[in-house]
């Protein structure tokens, strides 16, 4: 069987251990039901601190905050260190009613009048993601007479003379080699905007892209200092993932049989033959597989320090003694990595029905519901039993291969494409629940089709007897629970 099984920890694993209180939550809550831990919040902060350490270097660990609409989850990171990377003006709003101080946020994103108006009204810092927005910046300040506005400015389309690195092209940020005139921009609005940093934000896992981005944030860096600036930080973003499976030979099993299948070479793995970015041109294997790396081995805190222990690639010194060396704070912006084991989604199957040789569940949730699907992350549902499985049916026992369908009245609405191996076959009232979505695949794309709800939160934790309680997600604070102890 082609198992793909989630990595868990003890605090999820203790949730999922306890069916009964998923099944009176799902019962009471509806389907599919997010769940949010947010007592794994702290240790999630303190890992990349750890990094920090290890490098000797300052700076503002920022939660990225579209990777998740949890109230209490923020909340939770308005108890730590953290600060907030917020990327609309109702992300500005919630973070200010959640407990930060505009001094732990960053504002990033497209930016409306509005959003660049609260964001200088407030006093958060504003990265800049173009000419016209840190024009407009300025313009607002002046004509509202507000205090200076700190400001970063966004930069892409690195090169190294050193290396050659492929690099995707970006639709966000100033052109690293276009610093001169954002230099000038910055000289005309000196009034009204102060320049505190440069950044970046790669939609890559590339750790060599990265490394000539961050090398060249730095050479920008020292640019602005010769030319009578002053900014002290270097915001690299997030971009640092997450390890969602537990075993590596699973991973590399299932995406050399995916090969095969596409191939022809075995029966299909995946709902009408989708090759997740691969295809077969006369006997041959085109393309590349459109997948996220599920297992990572080097993920979160592990992939930050691995980065500023990496040699820029001109320089040829590790990064981190290089920011150590111009004592510049360094700002990161992670979203998933964040949220790593901070949240499952469960939801309830309606219907079990044979189609052929193939096996259809039916779950009272869909695909916006949990995006895997819509971010390429591949992993099993973990199967909680609501009814006893009779023993006339010793079938039911045995491992099956499923399609997750959604509950929506369209073909495209599959929980995910691939067949999925569960350890015997659902029942309807079973509940299906599918690990660590906090990051993104919780409500990231989630909307009201067809007039069906979106899915209720609830924030979970341990009490000081070890006792579960929740609370629903918008009227969880800090104050309900104390910090996981590791």
């Amino acid at each position: 069987m082609l198992y793909l099984k989630p990595r868990i920890d003890p605090l999820t694993q203790s949730v999922l251990d306890d069916g009964a209180l998923l099944g009176r939550l799902v019962d009471g809550l509806g389907s599919p039901l997010n769940v949010v831990l947010p007592q794994r919040v702290g240790a999630n902060v303190a890992a990349f601190r750890d990094a920090y350490r290890r490098h000797r270097l300052n700076g503002r660990i920022y939660f990225a905050h579209k990777a998740n609409r949890s109230s209490a989850l923020l909340r939770q990171f308005a108890a730590t260190e953290a600060g907030v990377d917020v990327a609309s003006v109702g992300e500005l709003q919630h973070a200010l009613g959640a407990g930060f101080t505009p001094d732990r946020i960053m504002a990033t994103g497209p930016k409306t009048r509005e959003y660049l108006w609260l964001a200088a009204r407030t006093g958060v810092i504003v990265n800049a993601d173009s000419p016209a927005e840190l024009s407009e910046l300025a313009s607002l300040v002046a004509a509202f007479r507000l205090p200076r506005a700190r400001a970063m400015v966004r930069l892409s389309r690195f090169q190294s003379s050193g290396v050659r690195v492929q690099s995707r092209r970006s639709r966000f940020g100033f052109p690293a080699g276009s610093l001169t005139e954002t230099l000038d921009l910055l000289g005309k609005h000196g009034d009204h905007v102060e320049l505190v940093g440069v950044a970046y934000h790669l939609d890559t896992v590339e750790l060599r892209e990265k490394a000539v981005a961050l090398e060249g944030c730095l050479a920008a860096l020292d640019e602005c200092r010769a030319r009578g600036l002053r900014p002290w930080s270097l915001d690299i973003g997030g971009g640092f993932g997450v390890n969602y499976l537990a075993d590596a030979g699973e991973w590399e099993r299932y995406t050399s049989e995916l090969a095969q299948a596409v191939l022809g070479n075995r029966p299909p793995m995946t709902w009408g033959g989708h090759g997740y970015g691969l295809r077969a041109e006369s006997g041959t294997l085109r393309g590349s597989l459109a997948l996220y790396p599920a297992h990572r081995p080097v993920a979160g805190a592990d992939y930050l320090d691995k980065l500023l222990g990496t040699d820029a690639p001109d320089r040829r010194r590790p990064l981190g003694e290089l920011l150590l060396d111009h004592m510049y704070d360094l700002d990161v912006e992670p979203g998933r990595a964040l949220l790593d084991q901070c949240g499952l989604t469960v939801a309830r199957v309606l219907e079990v029905r044979d189609d052929g040789d193939d096996v259809l569940v039916r779950l009272d949730c869909n695909a916006r519901d949990v995006s895997l699907e819509e971010h390429g992350v591949l992993m099993d549902p973990v199967l909680v039993p609501r009814l006893r499985v009779p023993k006339e049916e010793p079938a039911a026992d045995r491992s099956e291969g499923v399609f997750l369908l959604g509950n929506l009245c369209l073909e495209s609405d599959l929980i995910t494409r691939r067949k999925v191996h569960l350890p015997r076959r659902p029942q309807a009232g079973d509940l299906l629940a599918f690990v660590n979505t906090a990051g993104y695949l919780m409500d990231f794309t989630a909307t009201d089709a067809l007039l069906a709800p979106q899915g209720r939160k609830v924030a979970i934790h341990r009490t000081g007897d070890g006792a579960w309680s929740w609370h629903l997600d918008e009227n969880y604070w800090p104050i309900h629970s104390q910090p996981e102890v590791s």
